[in-house]
């Protein structure tokens, strides 16, 4: 039998592999060039994901593979890249000044960065299980370093441990879902996974043990209920600029490639997940809200918060329609900017080294900071799913797609889980602004730096324009559905 060479066209793949590159450079401008101000390199770092940013949509439309289809550059894959790209620009403009603070070291942290980028960019183009698994290995790698990036913190040594464990644990669940589903189908393409499953007329139970298996390993990397336990003390632990990344980048890509293999290789009319997926979804956003509301620690208390919106995000799947998918991805960037938002903000109020992550901490810093302030609390408001913000509309679009498409307990339940968050969201806010000012914090106001403020004050711009003006971005991601 003749062998058969794949198709190798990499423009599908330049939105992955211009962050690799610029990775790789700002490696050897770290190495080879002198100084020990290395702050420019986070311009390069900027220049690589602004030039990956204009190649993403210079794709968009096109519906380019490539690798006999198991990478696939569609509309939706490509929205969700642009959401990764956008946040990894923002963290960086968060990271400048804090890394600087530290002395932690400016290249490393870059080359790490953009490597967890060109991964997480690589899973949201997977049409093929074996590409996810690179992808999502290629981004959990050098996030399992920033985790523990600063080596001084034992907190965050920490987190970078638990979070190497428990993911190279969830790595291997689902490396062997693969070869379950490998083994039942006799390929790991997606759509060559549903074509074989067209033809039998039963479903093979070594299908159902690895489906099984790649819910695991999804679960674990989007946070839901009962894979979660490593986020709060994880998100805790690893500085906040990567915390923040973590949140809100991670979620988009493997939430991405959740949606295309379930809805791409396992469709509903083969084998019903719609109702498993409905129960995690209520299970997830109630734990996450429940968890929070004794949360005392910002860090952990947002962590708490991304698993809950990890569940309502999850109801779009459920829903396994075009309006679903349009939803998740309008709630992608909403979740993105806004909780971008809340971190800068966290970060904008410290001093120095020094950052206010307890409730007590926050006391009366409205006072101090009357900006940095006021950015947390419109970035809470909008997760909370106050109007005019994005969480509201991101929340709305979500919801209605539920009650269309016949889910209506599920919205209710929805709805009901965001009025509780709102007592854990209010509760900084409420010490900002009428509790006197914290022990051991200057009352004077201090300069904050001019990046990590450009950083908060895009992120809470995009929560403000997405809440008043979310027709534009609705409309693109109605265009960007799985093919």
């Amino acid at each position: 039998m003749p062998f058969t060479y794949p198709e190798i066209n990499l423009t599908p793949l330049l939105p992955a592999l211009i962050p690799a590159v610029t990775a790789m450079l700002i490696m050897l401008a770290d190495a080879l060039l002198p100084g020990k101000n290395k702050s420019w390199l986070a311009w390069l770092a900027l220049l690589g994901l602004g030039v990956a940013a204009f190649y993403t949509f210079v794709l968009f439309g096109s519906n380019a593979s490539a690798f006999n289809n198991s990478v696939v550059a569609d509309n939706f894959a490509l929205g969700v890249s642009f959401v990764i790209l956008a946040a990894a620009f923002v963290t960086i403009l968060l990271s400048i000044e804090f890394l600087d603070a530290r002395q932690l070291d400016m290249g490393e942290y870059l080359a790490l960065l953009l490597g967890a980028v060109s991964g997480m960019i690589l899973m949201a183009l997977a049409n093929d299980l074996i590409v996810v698994f690179l992808g999502l290995e290629l981004f959990s790698l050098p996030l399992y370093v920033l985790s523990a990036f600063w080596r001084t913190n034992n907190a965050s040594l920490e987190a970078g441990m638990k979070y190497f464990l428990l993911g190279a644990f969830s790595s291997a669940f689902f490396l062997y879902g693969i070869a379950l589903l490998y083994g039942a189908t006799g390929t790991t393409n997606l759509s060559g996974i549903r074509n074989a499953l067209g033809i039998s007329p039963t479903i093979n139970p070594l299908f159902l043990a690895g489906a099984g298996l790649l819910l695991v390993g999804f679960g674990f990397k989007v946070g839901l209920v009962p894979f979660q336990w490593w986020m709060p003390d994880v998100y805790e632990g690893a500085p906040t600029p990567v915390t923040a990344f973590m949140s809100v980048a991670t979620k988009a890509a493997a939430f991405a490639a959740f949606f295309r293999a379930f809805m791409v290789a396992i469709p509903s009319d083969v084998f019903d997940w719609q109702t498993t997926f409905a129960i995690l979804a209520v299970l997830t956003m109630t734990i996450g809200n429940v968890a929070a509301l004794t949360q005392t620690n910002l860090k952990r208390m947002l962590a708490y918060s991304s698993i809950a919106h990890a569940g309502y995000i999850l109801v779009a799947l459920v829903v396994a329609s075009e309006a679903g998918l349009a939803a998740a991805l309008f709630y992608f960037a909403a979740y993105a900017v806004m909780n971008l938002g809340a971190f800068g903000g966290l970060i904008a109020l410290g001093q120095g080294d020094k950052e206010r992550l307890t409730l007590d901490e926050l006391s009366g810093a409205a006072q101090q900071k009357p900006w940095a302030a006021a950015a947390l609390t419109i970035s809470l408001l909008s997760l909370a799913g106050f109007p005019p913000f994005a969480g509201f509309v991101a929340k709305f679009f979500v919801f209605s797609a539920a009650v269309n498409a016949g889910y209506v307990w599920l919205a209710v339940l929805g709805v009901l889980n965001s009025l509780v968050s709102v007592y854990y969201y209010l509760g900084p806010v409420i010490k900002m602004y009428m509790s006197p000012p914290a022990e051991g914090w200057a009352l004077a106001p201090s300069r904050t730096p001019v990046f990590l403020a450009t950083a908060v004050f895009v992120a809470v711009l995009l929560t403000i324009a997405l809440g008043l003006f979310p027709a534009e971005v609705l409309n693109f991601a109605q265009a960007a559905m799985v093919r």
